[in-house]
């Protein structure tokens, strides 16, 4: 009996990446706009941003993604007063269904933000080329890069397109869920914490204290953390703080001293070196480094 061979069909084919970025812009950067025969979207992590697309003018937010279509001119401008973080990827598709995205602006999900966390550091590896740099045309391919970062940035890519594809498109699932409860309750508790230490990052709070505070246990939050984030809780808790450090320094309303008073840092030289650690520059260094794209 001979075996058929299924030939599998794809909803969105990527075959080339052109660009993708991370970007920490200061508050007062603008792009003067720009227009070319691929597709580009741009989606706003952290901060609001004013873009053009045409002739229309939005206003973006935290977790909005707009899509610019080959050919149409787009721009982006801060409003001078919050410094964003941005994500910009550019690739080709001529897959039927991208038409689906022609002016749309639509919200992330976590799934979606997860897959874009996962292009992100695939990029990091697979090319030399920095993140950061706004005025990137070519990637540089990184000789030592691990197997199958590209494939995992287009695969990662076309599961980003089809997740917001089907929230769009499709009538709501189901009710059986195909999560447990166990889950669903651990992804709870897990936002409920950050944004608990969201709302604190100018405190100084130890792992006892977020036990108390949040009714839960120190092992259970620990694993909670190295499941999620895959380290433990203080760590991350570090990291924001300095994450919003940085953007205080994009903000240029307080000097260095006052942002590491204002983080709750006892002295400005623990707060460099814990700067250094995670960035891997000085508070100066970074400041001078984002000064080359804000004029």
């Amino acid at each position: 009996m001979d075996f058929y061979k299924y030939p599998l069909t794809k909803l969105f084919h990527i075959p080339q990446i052109v660009t993708i970025h991370y970007f920490e812009y200061s508050r007062d950067f603008r792009f003067d706009g720009e227009s070319h025969d691929f597709w580009e979207f741009l989606c706003v992590d952290k901060g609001e941003v004013t873009v053009t697309a045409d002739q229309a003018t939005h206003r973006l937010k935290k977790g909005s993604i707009i899509f610019h279509k080959p050919g149409q001119f787009h721009s982006v401008a801060t409003d001078g007063v919050i410094a964003p973080n941005l994500v910009v990827v550019s690739f080709v598709c001529h897959s039927p269904a991208i038409s689906f995205f022609e002016d749309k602006i639509l919200p992330l999900g976590e799934t979606e933000r997860h897959l874009l966390a996962a292009v992100l550091a695939e990029a990091g590896d697979a090319f030399l080329t920095p993140l950061d740099n706004p005025y990137t045309r070519q990637l540089s391919c990184n000789p030592d890069r691990r197997p199958g970062s590209e494939q995992m940035i287009q695969l990662s890519l076309e599961h980003f397109l089809i997740s917001l594809y089907r929230k769009s498109c499709q009538p709501p699932a189901d009710t059986r869920l195909d999560k447990s409860v166990k889950l669903k309750r651990d992804d709870e508790t897990f936002r409920h914490i950050l944004t608990y230490m969201e709302n604190r990052l100018t405190e100084t709070l130890t792992l006892e204290q977020i036990c108390h505070d949040n009714l839960i246990g120190v092992s259970q939050l620990q694993n909670l953390f190295r499941s999620k984030c895959g380290g433990g809780i203080i760590e991350y808790f570090t990291r924001m703080k300095i994450t919003r450090a940085k953007e205080l320094i994009r903000e240029k309303n307080m000097n260095f001293t006052q942002i590491a008073d204002f983080l709750g840092y006892n002295s400005i030289h623990y707060f460099s070196r814990q700067f250094k650690k995670i960035t891997g520059m000085t508070p100066s260094e970074y400041a001078l480094s984002i000064q080359a794209f804000s004029k």
